[in-house]
């Protein structure tokens, strides 16, 4: 995928598995089927992640011959970083349900995943890094997400970071209970717009 090379990421982040070893799953076409990694909610956060990273908009990140590579190969580790980082399961977050007797929880991770895919499906932005600020693990507790991206050049901006601010709260909205009272965006990079078709209507 990259000439920059994911290692020195915890596994622990990954149920015992590396960046490297799902890249290179993923390279197989996820075959053979290996359990470890398909069992594991953290490993198929990191692998839908490293999917997205493979889009021609990704393509062109890595491509740029420009005399600022070295911080743009450094960005992508960075991107790498957190995509393991974030995997991990974390708090757990309740969702109510009509029995009482019933308790359901979703965890921060897969949280941390829905906002990463809604901001990666905006307009040819990359999300960088995903926190979640506040006791996700209380009900009604007041919850500011921060996300950073590397968005294309000659956007306008401010109606770009809006659009990935819409995306991320509409998912969290659909998927969550999570009382989410703002949604900051930073844009920490910029890369050549893509050539890939627009995005879908959603």
């Amino acid at each position: 995928m990259t000439d920059v090379e994911p290692t020195g990421l915890d596994p622990e982040d990954l149920d015992g598995h590396t960046m490297d070893e799902l890249s290179d799953y993923l390279d197989a076409g996820r075959r053979p089927r290996d359990e470890s990694i398909e069992s594991s909610p953290g490993c198929r956060i990191a692998l839908d992640a490293l999917a997205r990273l493979r889009s021609e908009s990704w393509a062109m990140l890595e491509g740029e011959a420009l005399p600022d590579s070295t911080r743009n190969h450094a960005w992508i580790k960075t991107v790498l970083a957190n995509i393991s980082r974030e995997s991990r399961a974390g708090r757990a977050i309740p969702i109510s349900h009509p029995e009482p007797d019933v308790q359901l929880r979703m965890t921060e991770g897969s949280v941390r995943g829905l906002i990463r895919a809604a901001g990666d499906a905006v307009g040819g932005a990359l999300i960088g890094k995903v926190d979640l600020e506040g006791d996700v693990s209380v009900p009604g507790e007041d919850i500011t997400v921060s996300v950073t991206a590397s968005v294309p050049y000659g956007e306008n901006l401010t109606e770009l970071a809006q659009r990935i601010r819409e995306s991320i709260a509409a998912e969290l909205l659909t998927h969550t209970e999570l009382n989410v009272t703002a949604v900051n965006v930073t844009v920490d990079d910029i890369h050549t717009a893509r050539t890939a078709p627009p995005e879908e209507t959603r």
